[in-house]
């Protein structure tokens, strides 16, 4: 008999009833140690007092007037993610996959408007933009994501990672847009080097080819820069954003330059309940505080130090791991194991992290997170990584 609930995921028998910065408490009294923050949605932990207060504040006034109508706090957000980014304008939504949506139709529509039939997206082996019958169809290779949802979207081109002359050969005068993560999160913690971004830019520049950055996960701090490509010194003509600019709250966003966005005119695009007040006063409030240049050297600070001890718990296991990579506080770890191992492992010490493709374990933690408490994190793992062994 079928579940209440959809069984579309294999969840872990575990409930929580309450947490509190990088800490979860199931209704037993068990604290686990969070390093996955709902998979780098919680930027700021578990109910942060800042974002608490701002909700509170806004569920006591207005919770939602739809698109209809102007509204304060939606415009506010905005005004702050243009001030802070590449963007001239912003669209709100309600996730990462309805960032993506969006994003594939502003490149379309782009060309259309200006009467040129190019539809042609590229993607990259490895990828993840969501699970909408848009988002798969741009990973065709992802046999995981893609089976038994055919037919699939036409005028997608998914290239081998790090193939640069097929990318070459792949951009023609009918291909709309470059679709990429700054750092893949499902696809194993890949970031894309400094010098491959500056090429894609270079190369969008020459083709007319529009640049698209899925930020979703690396985005908002994660990478202890705002966004991920600013350590490139590159910007997008379009950013899908996502997960962490909510702190947990369900929002998503798509930013773009004027260009970029010249095709999407009133009735283009829509959203019931995105950009509700509710959603944009957390943001907001997410903005002001991940935006500080002091929180952002903190975030850089905190990964200096978790990737000294990850390096050391790689030394430490040469039989469980292969090496550390990422950026920030946005961290994989290679293992010589399935990932699923080691997470079950984790459980059993009271700690929370995510699998990923490639072998890979991400460790996603709150950007606020302590010291203290990556410390434990890795004491952690180091006990999850001797379970393992001892069962060899």
């Amino acid at each position: 008999m079928i579940p209440s609930v959809l069984p579309t995921y294999n969840r872990a028998p575990l409930a929580f009833v309450k947490g509190e910065g990088s800490w979860l408490e199931t209704a037993e009294g068990r604290r686990y140690l969070d390093m996955g923050a709902g998979i780098a949605v919680n930027a700021l932990g578990h109910a942060a007092p800042e974002l608490v207060e701002a909700l509170t504040e806004q569920a006591g006034k207005l919770w939602h007037v739809s698109n209809l109508y102007q509204i304060p706090q939606q415009q506010a957000l905005a005004d702050a993610l243009v001030e802070k980014t590449f963007a001239d304008t912003v669209f709100f939504t309600n996730s990462g996959t309805e960032a993506a949506e969006l994003a594939i139709k502003m490149a379309r529509k782009y060309w259309s408007s200006k009467g040129e039939d190019r539809i042609e997206i590229i993607t990259f082996d490895g990828a993840f933009h969501g699970r909408s019958t848009g988002a798969i169809s741009a990973v065709p290779h992802s046999e995981k994501m893609v089976k038994g949802f055919g037919p699939l979207l036409p005028g997608f081109t998914q290239l081998p990672w790090a193939d640069h002359e097929a990318l070459r050969a792949a951009v023609t005068d009918k291909t709309a847009a470059i679709l990429i993560e700054p750092v893949q999160g499902e696809g194993g913690i890949r970031p894309v080097p400094d010098q491959c971004l500056k090429g894609l830019r270079d190369l969008c520049d020459e083709t007319g080819a529009l640049l698209i950055f899925d930020e979703v996960q690396c985005g908002v701090g994660r990478t202890g820069r705002l966004f991920a490509h600013e350590w490139a010194g590159v910007t997008p003509d379009i950013m899908m954003v996502a997960k962490g600019i909510g702190g947990g709250f369900p929002l998503g966003a798509v930013l773009a330059t004027e260009a970029a966005a010249s095709g999407m005119t009133a009735g283009t695009h829509g959203s019931t309940y995105g950009g509700n007040p509710l959603g944009c006063a957390v943001g907001a409030k997410v903005m002001e505080i991940v935006s500080d240049p002091a929180f952002l050297d903190q975030v850089n600070a905190r990964a200096g130090f978790m990737r000294q001890k990850l390096e050391a718990l790689v030394a430490a296991h040469p039989d469980i791991f292969e090496s550390v990579r990422g950026s920030g506080l946005m961290l994989g770890l290679k293992c010589k194991c399935a990932p699923a191992e080691l997470v079950a492992a984790a459980y059993d010490q009271n700690l929370l992290t995510v699998p990923a493709a490639d072998n890979v374990l991400r460790l996603l933690p709150p950007l606020n997170i302590s010291e203290a408490d990556l410390a434990e994190a890795v004491s952690r793992l180091d006990a999850a990584a001797t379970q393992l062994e001892k069962s060899a």
